[in-house]
């Protein structure tokens, strides 16, 4: 088996709050400064482990997502590896030729401009001036730059750096490509292009570490994802299933999430949210539906403070985070009614042969009227995908390729004849 990346008890540490090392043996006047006013409790430093014994392997060819909240370690994780960041126990060992994209305009040097840069680039990463000039077009063409590659990039805006940057980085022909959630910076058209040139790279045997904190992405790009956790490793797995864990689910499906303390519920004095559920047509908790099928999501809430006039509503997301529809709760029972406390269920069913294939995302969100005020609105709270058989009996009728839209209604078609004469 050949692998591409391996670690092994990878560990970094930094030290928060202490006085800075004094170099030369003197002390500057800013130093006495700030040791005059913090006082002496600033010499006592806190040890932060931004990772503690990480360890994995990743198969070239592997397109691996790393996930986990802030602070979690993704980054300094990308850093070690990419030799920016020494550790501070362990090893990690990589195969191969790295291009990492970490932060805007990585490894550019602002005086010189776009060409110069992208030719620096490549003799970092070893590459001979043919090669480069084989891939110069391509780099240029999707970084949509052609106007300023003559200019110094410290000129450039932080969307035309994180283009280039990419570019560069994509199209290098590296075996290891390490891409940290900078492309955030980027519109909505260009990150869309650089998550279908990852797909590409990934596609072609290369190795791709991806953070991102969009579930979308990483269940769109990744067959396998990586969980961390205050600097550890708490899963590691197929994508679905990790995101799974991710997102408080456990790690069967994504399609259920119970919040069973009120403590860390999502919600306020009114009410709060206790659990989301995707139901398929046998009403079973499940993860994956048949585009033919309807699907059914279930909110159960907590009422805790009687009086209010309440508006469940969801909100499904695709996988390009685009708002596919907003539905609100309008059944005849409690419409325009104060609500006693108690324990609600609602469900709303979204028809089969409605939504298009992929993985679409549920906020479940709960709002008081007169006074309007927001109780919940938990984003990525359930997830689930759609399936198309392509038996023939869907919108896609005898069609095998591509159909574009977030929605896919079999609609009433006709069609008049009249033979020439």
């Amino acid at each position: 088996m050949h692998y591409a990346i391996r670690v092994r008890d990878l560990a970094k540490q930094y030290r928060i709050g202490a006085i800075k090392q004094r170099t030369a043996g003197y002390v500057t006047l800013r130093d006495a400064i700030v040791e005059r006013f913090r006082g002496r409790r600033s010499e006592a430093a806190t040890e932060l482990w931004a990772l503690d014994g990480v360890s994995f392997d990743v198969k070239q060819g592997e397109v691996v997502g790393i996930i986990g909240r802030n602070g979690a370690g993704k980054s300094t994780l990308l850093k070690v590896l990419s030799r920016i960041t020494e550790p501070t126990r362990g090893r990690a060992e990589l195969y191969g030729r790295v291009a990492s994209l970490l932060e805007v305009g990585t490894g550019f040097h602002p005086e010189l401009t776009g060409r110069e840069n992208i030719y620096l680039n490549g003799a970092i990463l070893g590459m001979r001036k043919r090669e480069i000039d084989r891939n110069f077009e391509a780099i240029v063409d999707f970084a949509e730059v052609e106007q300023f590659i003559d200019t110094p990039v410290k000129f450039y805006s932080s969307g035309m750096y994180v283009r280039l940057a990419f570019a560069v980085a994509a199209h290098l022909e590296p075996e290891i490509l390490i891409v940290d959630e900078v492309l955030a910076v980027g519109d909505a058209r260009f990150q869309k292009k650089c998550l279908n040139k990852m797909q590409d790279v990934g596609q072609q045997g290369r190795t791709v570490l991806f953070v991102s904190h969009s579930m979308q992405s990483i269940l769109r790009m990744c067959q396998r994802a990586i969980l961390l956790n205050q600097g550890k490793v708490v899963a590691d797995g197929p994508a679905q299933q990790v995101v799974g864990v991710y997102l408080g689910k456990g790690a069967h499906s994504i399609a259920e999430r119970v919040w069973p303390d009120r403590a860390g519920a999502p919600g306020k004095e009114v009410a709060h949210l206790r659990a989301v559920r995707v139901r398929d047509a046998d009403g079973e908790i499940s993860d994956t539906i048949d585009i033919r099928a309807p699907v059914t999501i279930e909110m159960e809430f907590m009422v805790t403070l009687g009086g209010y006039v309440l508006l469940p509503h969801v909100r499904l997301y695709n996988e390009d985070n685009v708002a596919v529809f907003t539905t609100l709760d309008l059944d005849p029972e409690w419409r325009r009614r104060p609500r006693p406390p108690g324990r609600y269920c609602a469900r709303v069913t979204i028809p089969g042969n409605f939504l298009a294939e992929g993985s679409f995302y549920v906020e479940a969100a709960l709002t008081t009227l007169d006074p309007p005020m927001k109780q919940f609105a938990e984003r990525d709270a359930v997830a689930f995908q759609v399936i198309d058989s392509l038996e023939g009996d869907t919108a896609r009728g005898d069609w095998a390729g591509n159909v574009a839209g977030v929605v896919r209604p079999i609609l009433p078609w006709t069609t008049t004849y009249e033979p020439f004469d």
